[in-house]
């Protein structure tokens, strides 16, 4: 199994590119399915997730044309209506999948979807099972599959009991081709949605409210194909950002949207972290000698994203003082703390929802296992700030995210080096 291996306290300096958003990748590719065109995808992320959804289109019959980050994709003719289990379990996004083939096909069979320990098998469906049923989709259980099926969907009136990302966009996809008006309320309101808005609208979708807590569909017989710009990854721009106040560096993040982290922005304002921003870069400036505790709790978009949680969990290790991380959407995304622990930080759990940090405390090298996505980025920051070496394995998580982390972040100064 691969790992990195880290050398810490290398001065980091330079210029770092956004790829594209895996949050709207993840969303665009399915949807591909909603017609019988191609699709064109530019600013395709490379990464592992991404190679599992091409993998599941693949198995359905789709035609994957060119390389990432740009590629065409077309199934004219939909024969295959399961999602394999030998790619669904794989990733907690195949669940994007579900809506595209019910609306098309009018049936679907799939697994329970997978993925790192923050999704696999623990976060459950009943939203997805709920909105499709009540747009008159006929649901049995079986043999461990969901099988759905509906002539044709129609439309309704739906309210989110929980605020949820997937499950908005999931109603979304199969709204589009539904019979009659659907509106949706209480919805997630995160960019991911609003640009997925804006791209079903181009193929032909009559969609409205997209980015606001309400949105109402106009079902259509068709969609066309098309072709969209994957938007920036305003996660990985967040990582970088902290990655630069943890380790104290002068860098430049280009190709992203400041204005979708203003969450964090907001944050780093009142930690006294100087900046510059633009359209479509963030220069992290100077922090303050002594950078103060901040505690935090995350929320829905447009609050403090529970993805860039952990990473702010290591920049408060470095903060003068008692900072609280109150966790309210994942239950298991805290429990990486403990590897910060063993580096030498003072974090204390209360209980799987909060933590309390005391610093600063310097860290040292450790050899760690990365439990999940956003809990490996952590841990390559805190690795960057330890004395020593660390190393740290199941790194696969995290290129489930991040496309060649180790040569871009090499390229900023770090002494990491991938092995085999």
């Amino acid at each position: 199994m691969a790992k990195f291996i880290i050398r810490g306290q290398k001065p980091l300096n330079g210029t770092i590119a956004v790829g594209g958003a895996k949050n709207a990748a993840l969303k665009i590719i399915p949807s591909a399915l909603l017609s019988e065109e191609p699709l064109n995808i530019k600013n395709l992320p490379e990464i592992e997730d991404i190679k599992r959804s091409l993998e599941l289109f693949a198995d359905l019959g789709g035609l994957i044309e060119g390389q990432a980050p740009n590629l065409r994709l077309s199934l004219p003719v939909l024969n295959k209506t399961n999602l394999d289990s030998k790619f669904a379990n794989k990733l907690r996004a195949s669940i994007m999948f579900v809506a595209p083939l019910l609306a098309r096909a009018g049936k679907v069979s799939f697994p329970h979807p997978g993925g790192c320990v923050i999704g696999a098998g623990l976060r459950p469906i009943d939203l997805f099972l709920d909105g499709f049923a009540a747009m008159g989709a006929e649901i049995k259980f079986s043999d461990g599959q969901y099988h759905l099926s509906a002539k044709r969907l129609k439309g309704c009136d739906f309210f989110f009991t929980t605020v949820s990302v997937t499950g908005t966009e999931s109603m979304i996809m199969a709204a589009t081709l539904a019979e009659g008006k659907t509106t949706l309320k209480n919805c997630a309101m995160e960019p991911e949605i609003e640009y997925l808005v804006n791209h079903l609208n181009e193929r032909g979708a009559k969609i409205s409210g997209g980015g606001t807590s309400t949105i109402i569909i106009e079902g259509v017989d068709h969609l066309r194909g098309g072709e969209t710009t994957i938007i920036p990854d305003r996660i990985e721009t967040g990582t970088f950002a902290i990655l630069a106040a943890a380790t104290r560096s002068p860098l430049t993040i280009t190709n992203c949207r400041p204005d979708h982290l203003e969450a964090l922005l907001a944050i780093f304002t009142k930690l006294g972290i100087v900046m510059e921003r633009g359209d479509d870069y963030l220069k992290i400036i100077s922090v303050p000698k002594i950078l103060p505790a901040y505690s935090l709790k995350t929320h829905e978009y447009p609050g403090f994203p529970t993805d860039l949680q952990s990473p702010f969990t290591v920049l408060m290790t470095q903060a003068d003082g008692t900072s609280l991380i109150h966790e309210t959407i994942y239950d298991r995304r805290l429990l990486f703390t403990d590897m910060l622990t063993q580096m030498g930080a003072n974090i204390t759990m209360c209980d799987p929802h909060r933590v309390v940090i005391q610093g600063p405390t310097p860290l040292r090298g450790r050899s760690l296992t990365s439990p999940d996505l956003r809990a490996g980025i952590s841990m390559i920051i805190a690795a960057a700030l330890a004395s020593g070496t660390t190393e740290i394995d199941n790194i696969y998580q995290i290129e489930r995210g991040y496309e060649h982390i180790e040569e871009r972040l090499f390229a900023l100064g770090l002494d990491i080096k991938r092995s085999e």
